[in-house]
């Protein structure tokens, strides 16, 4: 029997420790940010996901409540102790029975008790109370989940960013060389007495005004390093990217989705488990007015020499029930309960307008997906009309009809277009990102399957 008990008991812990198990990648949807085609982006993403510091804390924010919940599962159990006590009495001649008066006496006292004790859950009060506990573990899990998506969201398009900051330098070197042959060839034609100086300052400008914003592309591609090397927690860490050229532009995915998938965002399921844990709150200030009863018992030894306690005169038992009823407590269950009520109130708020921002959350961001998408075809077939404006007029130079500042201009004009073009293409992929987190982490190529 002794040994059935032991079994049914490692069996019941196992299933218990069981419950809390969770995939350690269960957050991390690859699927999705493989669908780049970026494998810098996958390996910096698997570091990120395995080495940052917010990671870590959510996962043991998710450890910690576990053992919240076994903390209160462990009030519906029967608690059992041992206590040991010796003692030496030292009784003064006080004690009388009639005429009869006890002298004065000195002697040790051998005190070892088995307590055991539990409270008869009539009410389902202690269960209620797991439950909320299981509740709150759910709504840390459920931050746990929006770290992921925000850290990989936000690390993504810094990753991205970097790769335009680089770009966009190069372009603007070119455009700085391009602008240094033209204040160049700008002056030898003020010397020829073919222009003003007017034109040289225009030329002298223009150079610095390019220079600057030379300056700020350097300075923000060393930031976006600088804050990328704080999401994989290593300060000497080189940043491995892709080339702008290999960057894969996101331009199919579903541009309508339905409302019911708000329901799957961690912020509406971690409001849906608040109200069930406050509604369960509730439950339990209800109960708090009920009476309580709790089983005890003592089995132990008593005795005054240490000779005789395990003698069977040593030996002692008590059990009993024990009711307990607050008859009066001042306000104070009265006032927890209408707490609870009011918490329950707001939770309900919370939790409606959840789902209105959730909608109005992807609705914005399926619109600024759209917007940077048709941006970047208008300035796709911009760049096309510059590119054959730049080509018409160096073919015009070769036949005379055109000199080597029109070709200049038309270049810079070019190079230009093509920094929008960067631009334009990166906003749209970060849109797409941007979706990705609005839907709850979901791929937005599986929505449908929701």
């Amino acid at each position: 029997m002794k040994k059935i008990f032991i079994i049914l008991f490692f069996i019941f812990f196992n299933i218990f420790n069981f419950a809390f198990c969770e995939d350690e990648n269960k957050y991390t949807n690859m699927d999705w940010w493989n669908s780049f085609n970026d494998k810098y982006l996958s390996e910096n993403l698997e570091k990120l996901y395995k080495n940052n510091y917010d990671l870590k804390n959510a996962a043991l924010k998710i450890k910690e409540n576990e053992q919240m919940v076994k903390m209160q599962f462990a009030q519906e159990l029967p608690f059992l102790s041992l206590t040991g006590e010796l003692s030496r009495d030292f009784q003064a001649p006080r004690q009388q029975f009639g005429s009869m008066m006890i002298p004065k006496y000195s002697q040790y006292n051998y005190n070892i008790p088995l307590n055991a004790g539990y409270e008869i859950d009539i009410w389902g009060k202690n269960r209620l109370k797991t439950k909320s506990k299981k509740q709150q573990l759910e709504i840390i899990k459920q931050m746990e989940r929006a770290t992921y998506i925000s850290l990989s969201g936000n690390f993504a398009a810094d990753y991205f960013n970097l790769i335009k900051a680089d770009k966009l330098i190069e372009l603007q070197k070119e455009l700085i060389d391009t602008q240094e042959e033209i204040l160049s060839k700008t002056r030898e034609k003020y010397n020829s007495g073919l222009c003003s100086i007017n034109e040289v300052l225009e030329a002298q400008k223009l150079l610095t005004i390019l220079k600057e914003e030379y300056n700020t592309h350097i300075k923000t591609r060393d930031v976006l390093i600088e804050s990328l090397k704080v999401y994989l927690a290593d300060e000497n860490d080189k940043i491995k990217r892709n080339s702008f050229e290999n960057t894969k532009l996101i331009d199919d995915l579903p541009l309508k989705y339905s409302s019911d998938i708000v329901l799957k965002r961690p912020d509406y399921i971690e409001q849906e488990a608040n109200l069930k844990r406050l509604g369960f709150d509730i439950r339990v200030a209800r109960k708090e007015f009920l009476p309580s009863f709790v089983i005890f018992g003592q089995i132990g030894l008593n005795a005054y020499h240490l000779s005789s306690l395990f003698n069977s005169p040593s030996q002692f038992f008590n059990a009993g029930i024990l009711p307990s009823w607050d008859l009066f407590s001042g306000g104070r269950k009265i006032a927890f309960l209408k707490m609870k009520k009011m918490q329950y109130e707001q939770a309900l708020n919370d939790y409606q307008k959840t789902y209105i921002t959730g909608v109005t959350d992807i609705n914005s961001n399926l619109i600024e997906y759209k917007t940077a998408l048709e941006n970047y075809k208008e300035v796709s077939n911009r760049i096309k009309t510059d590119e054959k404006i730049y080509n018409l007029i160096k073919d015009k130079r070769k036949i005379g009809s055109a000199n080597d500042l029109d070709v200049l201009y038309a270049k810079e004009v070019y190079l230009s277009t093509k920094k929008q073009e960067t631009s334009n293409k990166i906003n749209s992929i970060i849109c797409s990102i941007g979706l990705y987190k609005a839907l709850g982490g979901i791929n937005p190529y599986n929505s449908e399957k929701i």
